[in-house]
């Protein structure tokens, strides 16, 4: 059936305040978790982030004090679903074991998108940034069975495979050549604009995540390869914020976030197995309602605007986590060379030999690569883990038996 939020009614805002007890939700069982549990509470945990920092970044740019009361009150009540959400996560799930957990909401989440994107500009911006979280993936298996000696799939289950994507070496490109076309949100399709929000929260979380971790470990490889791929989720992030429309206000952004929390909690409801999560995603949507129709009312009374003219008549299409094998493996088998040009996505092949992609990507490799350190030494110490349930690698180069995971084009980086 058919959902469609400003028809609804929501939690008062004065009775959406939780106490600390309530806030301090039991965390699940790590062993015991559905890995697309696991998955989803990552991803709300990544929109709520999103909510608050931009509620902050639009306080910072309003005068009206009223508006800022009503900004800081809403901000707070997002600040304890972020919590909630959170804390889930239990003590004893390691920092490796998050990690895998963010990166198989990378691959699947991206790869559910990408397939339910009706721009082709916009679809092949998340097929091509899928093939390197996918890859980043396989670089934490690897450094999960050399750290805790256990095996990746005891976290991500048989549902994601694991295996060289585009090759975390190969992504390291001039900045300057990580910015996309963007959208024109009036004429977008509204699924384009809830997909782009949607990655790049999640991608924004991880990047967060990576920059305030990666420095826990004592081990100098694992320091190394969260720090190398802390750079990636920078990049990733350039690129999935580039495609937003700059041009959108903020009260039409205020309303765009808050629609965009009730179709994210709203979907998640529809396929979450623990009674326990499923009744906090039920709670936080009836309090985005109230959310929502607050910003609806700012936007009328600020901009004299309509905001649902803005926005879909309902939620037709929720986002779901499944499976997306064949799928990835047909993006790699087309895609795994591609660099990015400009806003371009091309061949790497095709770029001169003083394309600015080789001064940079040699530069930050010139002394090593921690990435494939990582594989290196699990070769050597009883053989890489991967997890290939559908058949060898679709990409020849990158199969188990061909050597170290280099492409055809490994001799042209400098």
């Amino acid at each position: 059936m058919a959902f469609n939020p400003l028809k609804e009614k929501g939690i008062p805002l004065e009775k959406q305040c939780r106490d600390w007890a309530e806030l301090n939700v039991e965390p699940y069982k790590k062993d015991a978790v559905h890995p697309y549990s696991r998955c989803r509470g990552i991803v709300m945990n990544g929109i709520e982030v999103e909510a608050v920092m931009f509620s902050h970044q639009m306080a910072r740019n309003t005068l009206d004090p009223e508006i800022k009361k009503q900004l800081s009150l809403m901000r707070r009540i997002e600040a304890q679903q972020q919590k909630v959400m959170n804390w889930l996560i239990p003590g004893d799930e390691t920092t490796l074991e998050v990690t895998l957990g963010y990166e198989q909401v990378a691959v699947d989440l991206t790869a559910w998108v990408a397939q339910h994107e009706p721009d082709p500009y916009l679809r092949q911006v998340y097929e091509f940034g899928l093939l390197e979280d996918f890859d980043h993936l396989y670089r934490y298996a690897n450094l999960y069975g050399m750290l805790e000696g256990r095996k990746a799939h005891e976290i991500t289950d048989t549902l994601t495979e694991i295996m060289p994507g585009r090759p975390t070496i190969y992504e390291h490109r001039d900045p300057r050549d990580e910015p996309r076309r963007p959208m024109t949100a009036l004429a977008a399709d509204p699924q384009s604009v809830l997909n782009a929000l949607t990655i790049m929260s999640a991608e924004q979380q991880t990047m967060n995540f990576y920059m305030n971790i990666g420095n826990r470990y004592m081990e100098p490889l694992a320091r190394a390869t969260y720090l190398e791929i802390a750079q990636i989720e920078e990049q990733h992030v350039t690129h999935y914020e580039s495609i937003l429309d700059p041009t959108v206000s903020w009260f039409e952004n205020l309303v765009l976030h808050q629609y965009h929390e009730c179709w994210m909690y709203y979907s998640f409801m529809q396929d979450e197995i623990d009674p326990r999560v499923k009744a906090i995603y039920e709670l936080h949507l009836a309090m985005e309602i109230e959310h929502l129709r607050v910003a609806c009312e700012l936007m009328r009374k600020v901009e004299k605007r309509d905001p649902e003219a803005l926005l879909p008549q309902d939620i037709g299409q929720t986002v779901a986590f499944k499976e997306n094998k064949a799928f990835i493996r047909d993006v790699l088998a087309r895609q795994v060379d591609l660099t990015s040009k400009d806003s371009a996505f091309v061949p790497i092949g095709d770029l001169p030999d003083d394309d600015r992609y080789f001064k940079w990507n040699g530069t930050v490799n010139a002394k090593g690569v921690p990435t494939e350190d990582v594989i290196d030494r699990a070769r050597r110490d009883g053989g890489e883990y991967r997890l290939e349930t559908e058949g060898p690698h679709p990409v020849e180069a990158l199969r188990a038996d061909a050597g170290a995971a280099r492409t055809a084009y490994a001799r042209r980086v400098r």
